[in-house]
């Protein structure tokens, strides 16, 4: 059965209210990005037991930790990199999950003076993903890497490039189609019939052409007939919600409760027309 999940933080930096909001639309999961406006990789050990009690205590499960990893230059250090790489597996123990969310790296921090081209610093990206992947592999960890706008793997053919190179199921796709849409790739069935021997996560959130942000079923992604496809070809794991619907930053986004409460029943009015049973 399908499962619900949220970036609760876009409802309140505050746990408290995030639980309470998610309790009320029946959504049983979170990705842990932040909780009171500090990055899961940079709370404390001190945080992170509190947030695990509270968890615990609402009946809410950590479906993946939304990590930073990759949003970073291709040049900038990756032994430093790795350090907050190996704080991303410890959590994903203590939180009892098998996924995190990483990217594929921007491109070198003089691109804009040197006109550096993805294809320049493609082998590093490769390097890096692949050590990481190894790592993974080891700690029976998925990684999920998302297309982002701005990284290496923000299109569908260089999406579909690293991951036929990573070559493993412990790398493979959260699919978000707003993101592709702002990339001006066509999310369905375009990006879905290439990245679907891959995906295995799903971010919930549309836009329009003009890549303003919108609720599932609202802009071009094409949500009922991506959900009707996702259906017929027996897709089993997590749909998460990410509306950012009131900002949209580099590293997280924000939508308030009552813009989150409309992102989330946008998404479960479609599955529940179709009939589509979730948890």
């Amino acid at each position: 059965m399908i499962r619900l999940s949220a970036f609760a933080d876009e409802i309140s930096p505050d746990l408290d209210e995030q639980l309470a909001m998610l309790k009320s639309e029946g959504i049983s999961f979170l990705d842990l990005r932040g909780v009171e406006r500090t990055n899961v990789l940079d709370l404390s050990d001190q945080q992170v037991a509190r947030i695990k009690k509270q968890l615990a205590a609402q009946g809410i499960g950590v479906a993946a930790i939304a990590s930073p990893l990759g949003k970073v230059p291709i040049d900038s250090s990756f032994d430093a990199h790795w350090q907050r790489f190996e704080r991303a597996i410890t959590l994903a123990r203590i939180f009892e999950t098998s996924f995190i969310r990483i990217f594929s790296f921007y491109p070198p921090s003089n691109s804009a003076s040197t006109g550096a081209s993805p294809q320049d610093w493609r082998a590093e990206m490769h390097r890096r993903l692949q050590a990481m992947t190894e790592r993974a592999q080891e700690a029976n960890i998925t990684l999920l890497h998302e297309n982002e706008k701005g990284i290496y793997g923000d299109t569908i053919a260089r999406c579909v490039d690293l991951l036929q190179e990573g070559n493993s199921p412990y790398l493979q796709a959260a699919f978000d189609p707003a993101n592709f849409i702002q990339c001006e790739q066509t999310p369905y069935p375009a990006a879905y019939e290439q990245l679907r021997p891959w995906l295995r996560y799903v971010h919930v959130k549309d836009a329009r052409l003009d890549g303003s942000i919108v609720a599932a079923g609202e802009g071009v992604a094409r949500w009922p007939e991506l959900l009707q496809r996702l259906r017929e070809d027996g897709y089993d794991g997590f749909f998460s919600l990410e509306p950012h619907l009131a900002a949209a930053g580099q590293y997280s986004g924000f939508s308030g409760p009552d813009l989150f409460r409309h992102a989330s029943q946008a998404l479960q009015n479609m599955l529940r027309a179709m009939g589509w049973d979730y948890a």
